[in-house]
């Protein structure tokens, strides 16, 4: 643990989006990891993870286009305009490379900054992510974003904090359920349409031989939105990944077990 001074900033993409970002900055840092959220977060999203990163550690989270305070351009988005989102956040905040994590859909957006920006990636943190959804993955997507248009964001949040979170945690942790659900319900349905229909498009099974830097795996046990079979897959498909499956967890274990998070951060 060390101390870091937080601050916040923007950042303009190449087709002028803004993209907010978060630092946790620290003078005797020696290495540097960008953040990259899930699926209707926001930046701080990642605060317990880095809470718990070591001494040596600084860090740098976004909102994704589409969320929280980041401009929210009409679609079609895709995680390859995502990461080059990432590309100009660095820029801006002066970060040549850096480890680069996602969850989830932050996943997916790691990889495609891996695959277009090699030479700023000094590693991978897969946390609870896929390549690829799957062959029904555009229809299913549409339907969950269509569910959001038709009813709200409110109508996912049955569907949604049962995958999110455990049985245990969110009986033990209502707090934090409530502040997931506070943060799910804030965003903009036409954005998250159009975030949905990324990841039902998203590919990156590709891309995942040409990796060249050092790549951990992690999932949930119970993690049946992005299930251990997918983990699987990667680290079958990246050179010499490595698999972390937490017991008990599910998706969201950046929330549920940030301490985890953290050591397979500092693994890479």
């Amino acid at each position: 643990m060390s101390k870091r001074s937080r601050s916040e900033a923007f950042a303009t993409a190449p087709d002028g989006t803004r993209i907010r970002y978060v630092t946790w900055a620290n003078p005797n840092a020696t290495r540097r990891v960008v953040l990259i959220h899930a699926l209707a977060n926001v930046a701080e999203f990642w605060s317990a993870t880095v809470d718990a990163l070591g001494p040596e550690w600084e860090a740098l989270a976004v909102d994704c286009r589409g969320h929280g305070a980041s401009g929210k351009p009409a679609g079609p988005y895709s995680v390859e305009l995502m990461a080059d989102d990432i590309a100009a956040v660095m820029d801006h905040a002066g970060w040549d490379s850096a480890v680069v994590a996602g969850a989830s859909m932050g996943g997916c957006i790691a990889m495609a900054v891996a695959a277009r920006h090699p030479a700023r990636v000094a590693g991978l943190g897969l946390i609870d992510t896929t390549a690829w959804y799957g062959e029904n993955a555009v229809t299913a997507w549409e339907e969950r974003g269509q569910k959001a248009v038709d009813g709200g964001m409110a109508a996912l949040i049955g569907f949604q904090k049962t995958r999110w979170f455990s049985d245990a945690f969110r009986e033990s942790q209502p707090e934090i359920l409530q502040d997931a659900i506070d943060t799910f319900t804030a965003n903009d349905v036409s954005a998250y349409l159009e975030t949905c229909r990324m990841l039902g498009r998203a590919d990156m099974r590709a891309a995942l031989g040409s990796f060249q830097c050092p790549v951990a795996v992690m999932v949930g046990e119970e993690d049946y939105a992005t299930p251990i079979a997918m983990a699987e897959a990667l680290v079958a498909a990246v050179p010499d990944a490595s698999l972390t499956i937490v017991p008990g967890a599910r998706h969201l274990t950046p929330l549920e077990v940030p301490d985890t998070v953290a050591e397979i951060i500092m693994s890479v």
